[in-house]
C-alpha cells in the first residue's frame, strides 16, 4: 500500500503529532469523503505501507520525527511546493526565505532525491506575469539545485473552483501559447541546472520541450527507495495523471 500525506490536508505542516501518534497505534480511521456514513480503518504497520509520499508546503513541524519514522521502518519521499506569490494569494504561507531554508535542511537529513521541488500552481494575473514566473523559476533553481532531483510544475487550469477572492485578483486564463513560452524557458533553466522535470497532470504535450508527463506518486522511485518492485496499476484519478494508486488520508481523519 501507498500512503499519501496528504493531497487535500497539508498533514506535515499542521498535523505532525497527530500522524505520529497514528503511525506508532498503526492505524488510521478515513472517512469516506463522499459518503460521510462510510468510515474505514486503514492498517499502517510498515507490513502494509509500502511507502509515504509526503505533501507539504512547510515540513519544519515534522522534522523531529524523521529518525523515529526511519526506526519504525518507514520508507517515504516529499512532495514539497514553493511558490513565488506574496501574501494576496498566500496569507498564510510562512516567510519564503524560511521555507527555502527548511527545503535545504530536509535535503541534507534525507537526501535530495527524496525532496521533489513542486512549482505550482503557474498563475498568471497582473501582477504574476510569464516574465515574473521565468525570473522566480531560474531563481528557484539556483537555490535549491544541489537539494533536489527534480522540479515538476503545473498550471492553473480549474477556473470554475477559482474562490470569488482568488477571482477578484484577475487571474487569467492561461492559452496554450502561454503555457508553451512558459514550458520552454523551464525546461531549459532546468537542463541548466541538471534538474529532471516534468508536468503534474496537463494536458497540453509538452515533451517537444524535454518535459514529460510526471507521476507523483512515482513507483520507479518508490522501487528505488524500498529496493523491491511494485505491482500496483495507475490510478487514473485525471487523465493526464501518471500516479499509481495510493490511499490518501487528507481531510476526514483522525
Amino acid at each position: 500500500m501507498i500512503l499519501s500525506v496528504s493531497r487535500r490536508t497539508d498533514i506535515p505542516a499542521f498535523y505532525a503529532e497527530w500522524f505520529m501518534e497514528r503511525l506508532r497505534q498503526k492505524y488510521v480511521l478515513v472517512r469516506n469523503p463522499f459518503n460521510i456514513h462510510s468510515i474505514s480503518r486503514i492498517p499502517l504497520s510498515p507490513e502494509n505501507v509500502d511507502a509515504i509520499i509526503f505533501w507539504t508546503k512547510n515540513s519544519k513541524p515534522i522534522h523531529k520525527y524523521l529518525d523515529e519514522i526511519d526506526k519504525l521502518g518507514y520508507k517515504y519521499y516529499f512532495q514539497y511546493t514553493i511558490t513565488p506569490y506574496k501574501k494576496d494569494l498566500e496569507e498564510k504561507v510562512q516567510d519564503k526565505k524560511e521555507i527555502v531554508e527548511t527545503f535545504k535542511n530536509l535535503s541534507e537529513k534525507i537526501g535530495s532525491e527524496k525532496v521533489i521541488l513542486r512549482y505550482d500552481p503557474v498563475i498568471l494575473s497582473d501582477n504574476y506575469t510569464i516574465d515574473f514566473h521565468k525570473k522566480a523559476f531560474a531563481r528557484l533553481c539556483d537555490l535549491l539545485a544541489p537539494y533536489t532531483k527534480k522540479i515538476v510544475f503545473s498550471f492553473l487550469d480549474d477556473y470554475k473552483k477559482i474562490s470569488k477572492n482568488i477571482k477578484q485578483l484577475n487571474i487569467k486564463e492561461i492559452s496554450a501559447e502561454e503555457m508553451c513560452i512558459m514550458a520552454e524557458y523551464f525546461a531549459d533553466t532546468a537542463k541548466k541546472y541538471n534538474l529532471k522535470i516534468e508536468s503534474c497532470a496537463e494536458q497540453i504535450d509538452l515533451e517537444r520541450f524535454g518535459i514529460n508527463h510526471g507521476k507523483c506518486i512515482d513507483n520507479e522511485l518508490i522501487e528505488k527507495i524500498t529496493g523491491y518492485k511494485l505491482s500496483v496499476g495507475r490510478d487514473n484519478q485525471r487523465n493526464a495523471c501518471g500516479c499509481i494508486k495510493c490511499i490518501d488520508i487528507g481531510d476526514h481523519i483522525w
